[in-house]
């Protein structure tokens, strides 16, 4: 795989990431529900409404 495919391939992998993130926001918020995040070893439940 060449580095120009490989640029290609991140980039698709990264915005498929991001729109399967907004779509759990939107879930969550439908159920007024909380994510779930580490921050510094620590677990953060933050609202999803919040986001």
């Amino acid at each position: 795989m060449s580095e120009l495919e490989t640029r290609a391939l991140r980039e698709n992998i990264l915005i498929g990431l991001n729109i399967t993130f907004q779509k759990l926001v939107l879930e969550k918020k439908r159920s007024n529900s909380e994510l779930a995040f580490a921050e510094k070893g620590k677990v953060i439940k933050v609202k999803a409404v919040e986001i």
